[in-house]
């Protein structure tokens, strides 16, 4: 990925971390992200652990001082403590842990790579955002609307702080899922009216011709990519932080057929699984068309697959 960016380069590279002392900032954040995964107050979860409101705040903060603890609130969240510690891989099977950790860590991280469908949910419009709320609501049963909701708290805390800190982001997008996104809109439901699909798929036709937009005019630090050739069928971020990266591989979606269901998601900083996704990365950016090429082929998409057509 050499030619990300015009002004700063950002290929892909692995970041080895020689410090093996805990991060506490950091096992405090994945305490709160399981913690609200299980659906849990604060004062619940100090209840059941017969700790004080304050000790467990502390705690959140990284404050922690005993690994009996540690392992009291493993036992709790129902989480290993390795993964609670982070070594080696983080499992994350809940999407509202899942998506929370993905917050904490873009917080501090100077530079995404993510390949999602059909594109980085960060440079997503209001107008998305709107229609996401219902469409994962058609998806879950009336007993998990509650974490609809959480979920869609997070995502705008995701996309604030992004707009507020502007990492350097490179999006690779698919031109079958363009297509797909054109010719049928989001659906959390077949079985969908035909006036409302009809308006998801006005919804589709307005954030592509947002992406043609931002393919013509990039905004600083903001890269996209379309990719021609098949992508995995599972999304995946790499987050650059001073002195690391970190890997996110999710089974959650947030597009056609939304998925905060079931799943398992990988958290990892392994300089293995690094260097094996961003070289899928690298492959994929360097095939993929970008700028006004790029812009041009998206709008021969919209011509064919697009509702106006």
């Amino acid at each position: 990925m050499a030619h990300l960016c015009a002004t700063r380069d950002i290929k892909p590279k692995v970041h080895t971390v020689t410090d093996t002392n805990p991060n506490f900032k950091d096992i405090g954040a994945r305490l709160k992200a399981h913690r609200l995964g299980r659906n849990l107050s604060p004062e619940d979860l100090a209840a059941r652990l017969k700790i004080s409101r304050a000790a467990l705040y502390r705690a959140e903060k990284g404050e922690i001082a005993k690994i009996e603890m540690l392992s009291a609130i493993a036992n709790e969240l129902q989480v290993s403590l390795p993964s609670l510690l982070g070594v080696g891989i983080e499992y994350v099977d809940n999407a509202v842990s899942f998506f929370e950790r993905m917050r904490q860590i873009e917080e501090d991280c100077d530079q995404i790579i993510g390949l999602f469908s059909p594109i980085s949910y960060l440079v997503t419009t209001d107008r998305y955002d709107a229609v996401l709320k219902d469409v994962l609501s058609e998806s879950v049963q009336p007993s998990e609307q509650q974490d609809v909701s959480r979920i869609l708290e997070i995502l705008k805390k995701r996309k604030d702080r992004f707009a507020q800190r502007r990492p350097l982001l490179a999006s690779i997008i698919s031109d079958a899922d363009i297509r797909k996104f054109l010719r049928e809109g989001l659906e959390g439901n077949p079985e969908l009216a035909p006036e409302i699909r009809e308006e998801r798929r006005r919804m589709a036709l307005f954030e592509v011709r947002h992406i043609v937009e931002m393919l013509r005019s990039p905004d600083i630090g903001v890269q996209i990519g379309v990719a021609r050739e098949p992508i995995p069928s599972t999304s995946f971020q790499i987050m650059r932080q001073a002195g690391r990266s970190i890997l996110t591989i999710s089974p959650f979606r947030l597009g056609h057929n939304p998925n905060i269901r079931i799943g398992v998601g990988l958290i990892t900083s392994a300089p293995e699984a690094l260097k094996l996704h961003e070289d899928i990365a690298e492959r994929l950016w360097e095939t993929s068309l970008k700028g006004r090429e790029a812009a041009d082929h998206v709008e021969e998409l919209i011509a064919r697959e697009g509702l106006a057509s």
